[in-house]
């Protein structure tokens, strides 16, 4: 393709998308299109932002409490991973809540303020909004409208350029907003990106809008005969000064023909942008005002004003107020702002309107501020607190406690690209993991019932990770403190949201665990990113304290004890190695543990019911068999647990399972996977011997001395390695690196 052909080939489509998106519209052609599709034009900012939430749809996903609605517009609809939120479900639902409330009242009349500690996706939950906003906004259901005056040329028009009492168009031209370049004399667009009906009287508007909602059987837009909303900035908004002035010179100038004054407009279709500030804003914190005037008629260089409007005083406004009017405006790190800064917010969040010196400003915009736990406290203890209080909404957003959701924050981030080699399985959960283990607090047993207390207080850190991630209670406990704790798993998720000092306030934040990601991956002593890298960084983080405040708390029954929950990792590392490379290494199939539990739990089934059983050699009708009973129940069993107990409990649990599962088949793994880890553990314990020399063959085989072993044993080992690459990621190098400190630290 030549140069020419590849620009006519362009142009040819970028013709055809600004067509297609109806980016510019005459007056009447926008009303037909309002007519089409009142709802979707009669939208304030908080009914937009919702329906932009509402568009990219919801899950429902796993979480300590039960289940949770997920909003996807937060898994960043560009697919860019950087952007997406990991977790913070309860955030998503306070902000569509909130934006809920101010569509129900018409109005948006608070500031939402998203806190908690450094770190914890405040900035990055904005953000999401934003980016789905732009990508709506590129929509046909997303379109959006604002208002522009344009001013036909002398050439066109002869006279006074739209001034006249003459009819200079003839009935020739309905609108002059379709004119070529060269036949406008002047186009001025509106900086508030005024609403196109503004131009329409506050009177007949209203019918407009409630004769339209009818006929779509909407109601009339006061919420109790329909299910839509009409905003106050609807319904009784206006245009701003500038646009006021032109339209009431142009009135003056037509003797009152509004139709002639409508020809003058023109409907331009308008995007959300982030990088152009158009619709959206972030302020960041600073001394300045947000919003400015500036006069534009006193500036005789613009000889293409029309006559009549140089008699006329033209303000223009500008700053991150006026950019983000009709979308949303975010105050990043509100707080560190002088107060005196952002007390125009007091009336603004509660009225949208902001008093400048010639006039006031009346925007429609959602307002959400971040602001960290520190500053807040501060801002509390301001006598200025009390009228602010009113109308702010605190939503509080705190650092993660799910170390698998951790996970996804560094697994997006940590790549072999942006660190330069390859990551290692584990590395990244490592890492979570302890940045869970910081943020955790002791359960307080006085919040809960006598019988109980004493089975939460003794619930250590890691046992509270993991009742948090898997709801897997300790080993230690008998099958029914295990139902109990497990019960009991929400109401210590939710132990201390009412708390000031609440759980996920202090700890390790997700920035300083992905520089300390960062600084491992350049550790000249292994070829990958690998978890031994990151468990030295992450102790180098603990001998820091003077910069890491968190390392300062008080050690509490072994929570905060950060330099332990390394070591705890560490274990939680290897048996994740330990794990992987015995099923590697293949010595016993999953099917022979499951097919023993099916064995055992038939049994304890028959037991329960008082029946015999067939014995699968013989044929005849028998009592189970209590030696091969209790042979598993040594192994599977937690101490202290009666066989009967226990026989009973598992036999409850499979019927549960029946009862919330109906159609799906039993799965044993699934449903006890306490038992079936320790039936390995039992297993490779007793085959302890083999298992060394094993890892010691594979060992071999990573370095020179591979000639030293048989063919089958070489054989052997390429069969692990493959398995260990193919099912759970590993190199040779990671490999090697895994099962040398595995063999230093369990099998030496």
């Amino acid at each position: 393709m030549d140069a020419k052909g590849f620009l006519q080939e362009v142009g040819a489509q970028v013709n055809a998308d600004f067509v297609k998106n109806r980016s510019i519209l005459s007056f009447e052609e926008y009303l037909s299109l309002f007519f089409n599709d009142p709802k979707g034009q009669a939208r304030n900012a908080a009914q937009y932002l919702r329906d932009v939430m509402d568009h990219f749809g919801t899950e429902t996903v796993p979480h300590p409490t039960g289940t949770i609605r997920r909003f996807k517009v937060f898994d960043a609809p560009s697919g860019d991973r950087d952007g997406r939120v990991a977790g913070q479900e309860e955030v998503q639902n306070s902000i569509y809540r909130l934006l809920g409330n101010f569509v129900r009242a018409g109005r948006i009349n608070k500031l939402i303020l998203l806190h908690g500690p450094n770190g914890s996706a405040k900035s990055t939950l904005v953000n999401a909004l934003k980016e789905g906003m732009e990508a709506y906004s590129r929509l046909p259901q997303g379109a959006l409208y604002r208002i522009a005056w344009v001013f036909p040329s002398e050439k066109l028009i002869k006279g006074s350029i739209g001034f006249g009492e003459r009819d200079i168009t003839q009935g020739e031209v309905a609108s002059f907003a379709h004119l070529e370049s060269e036949a406008i004399d002047l186009r001025m667009p509106c900086e508030l990106r005024d609403h196109p009906l503004f131009a329409v009287p506050p009177g007949e508007r209203k019918k407009l809008l409630e004769t339209a909602l009818k006929k779509k059987g909407l109601g009339n837009g006061d919420g109790e005969t329909g299910d839509f909303i009409l905003s106050d900035y609807l319904r009784e908004g206006g245009l701003c000064s500038k646009c006021r002035s032109i339209y009431t010179a142009l009135l003056n100038s037509y003797g009152g023909d509004w139709l002639k004054v409508m020809r003058h407009v023109q409907v331009e279709r308008f995007y959300v942008s982030r990088r152009y500030q158009v619709g959206t804003v972030t302020v960041e914190p600073q001394m300045s005002v947000d919003a400015m005037v500036q006069q534009i008629t006193a500036d005789r260089t613009q000889l293409n004003v029309p006559a009549p409007l140089h008699s006329t005083v033209l303000y223009e406004p500008h700053g991150p107020l006026i950019h983000a009017n009709r979308g949303l405006i975010e105050y990043a790190d509100l707080l560190k702002r002088p107060l005196e800064a952002f007390k125009y917010l007091l009336g603004f969040s509660e009225t949208g309107e902001v008093p400048l010196e010639p006039f006031v400003l009346q925007l429609d915009e959602v307002l959400i501020a971040s602001a960290n736990e520190k500053h807040l406290g501060a801002f509390k203890e301001l006598p200025d607190f009390a009228s602010f209080k009113g109308r702010i909404e605190l939503v509080r957003v705190p650092y993660l406690r799910r170390y698998k959701t951790e996970q996804q924050i560094y697994d997006a981030q940590i790549t072999s690209t942006t660190v330069g080699k390859h990551v290692a399985p584990h590395a990244t959960e490592v890492a979570a993991m302890w940045a869970v283990l910081t943020r955790l607090k002791k359960p307080i047993p006085d919040r809960y019932p006598n019988d109980v207390k004493e089975l939460i207080d003794h619930v250590s850190p890691v046992e509270k990770l993991h009742l948090y991630e898997e709801g897997a209670p300790p080993d230690r406990l008998s099958l029914a403190n295990t139902k109990e704790l497990k019960k009991l798993r929400e109401d210590l998720f939710t132990e201390s949201d009412a708390y000031p000092n609440y759980e996920g306030r202090s700890g390790a934040s997700a920035r300083e665990i992905k520089t300390a990601l960062f600084n491992a991956a350049q550790n000249p002593d292994y070829k990958c990113l690998n978890a031994l890298a990151v468990l030295e960084e992450l102790h180098a983080i603990c001998k820091d304290k003077s910069v890491y405040e968190f390392l300062l708390q008080e050690v509490v029954d072994g929570y905060h004890d950060h330099e332990a929950f390394v070591r705890v990792a560490e274990t939680e590392y290897l048996d994740r190695v330990d794990t992987e490379v015995r099923e590697s290494m293949g010595l016993v199939s999953e099917g022979q543990y499951r097919e023993l539990v099916e064995r055992y739990i038939q049994s304890v089934s028959h037991w329960v019911r008082g029946e015999k059983m067939r014995n699968r050699i013989t044929g005849e009708m028998e009592k189970p068999d209590e030696n091969r009973m209790a042979e598993v129940e040594a192994i599977v069993m937690p101490k202290g647990e009666q066989a009967a107990e226990f026989r009973r409990g598992l036999i409850s649990a499979i019927g549960a399972h029946r009862l919330d599962n109906p159609d799906l088949e039993m799965d044993y793994p699934r449903i006890f996977p306490d038992m079936f880890r320790r039936l390995r553990d039992h297993y490779f314990e007793e085959r302890k011997r083999v298992l060394r020399k094993n890892k010691e063959n594979v060992l071999k085989y990573l370095s020179e001395d591979r000639n030293q072993l048989t063919p089958r044993e070489q054989t052997q080992v390429q069969s692990t390695l493959k398995t260990m690459s193919e099912r759970y990621g590993y190199c040779e190098s990671c490999a090697k690196d895994a099962i040398l400190f595995l063999m230093k630290k369990r099998y030496g």
